[in-house]
């Protein structure tokens, strides 16, 4: 992988699980990462999501939508978090059309000096567009066992597998050793 910006996006709804998402607020920008929450922002300046667990409030005004390819490759890693997440983002209006989110990480995917992260539930994102996934080593939720093979993608039992540009954690809680790894893998092509 080549040098990229120290920049994090991470993709944003409602339902949430806070403590993953307060983690990666402190912890990435310790590690000298500018950090970014991107959403569809519907044509507000931006939108207030509530947590799944504890319904914190979280402000986003970033939205990954109509994104250009020269913004997408500034960033040095694009994350998928936890919780449910995923399945919001997967809304469409036409059913004829991708959902935006899933095109969004498509379009990162086909990126390959970008870190793509996803944990826990944030692999029903990829359904959609599961041909930039299949055959890949991930590990997700256990409740997503029968996704996975659904998926075509090789299931291994770690709590965090890294495959290519692709890392993938078990849950929300395993959110720490994710974030490690990424910060890891992007600092290693910046040497």
């Amino acid at each position: 992988m080549q040098p990229r910006e120290k920049k994090i996006g991470v993709l944003m709804e409602r339902d949430f699980y806070e403590k993953e998402i307060f983690y990666y607020e402190h912890r990435f920008p310790e590690a000298g990462f500018e950090l970014h929450f991107l959403t569809r922002l519907w044509g507000q300046p931006s939108l207030t999501f509530v947590g799944h667990e504890e319904q914190y409030p979280f402000e986003c005004r970033e939205s990954f939508e109509n994104m250009s390819d020269s913004e997408l490759k500034s960033y040095a890693a694009i994350i998928v978090p936890s919780g449910i997440v995923a399945d919001r983002l997967r809304y469409t209006e036409d059913i004829k059309k991708l959902p935006p989110a899933s095109e969004f990480m498509r379009r990162a995917f086909a990126e390959k000096n970008i870190v793509k992260g996803i944990i826990c539930h944030g692999m029903w994102l990829m359904a959609p567009v599961i041909e930039v996934v299949r055959g890949r080593r991930v590990t997700l939720h256990n409740n997503l066992l029968g996704d996975a093979k659904a998926y075509g993608l090789q299931y291994v039992d770690q709590d965090v597998v890294v495959d290519g540009d692709l890392v993938t954690a078990r849950t929300g809680g395993h959110c720490h050793l994710f974030a490690a790894k990424i910060i890891e893998m992007v600092n290693a092509c910046r040497r």
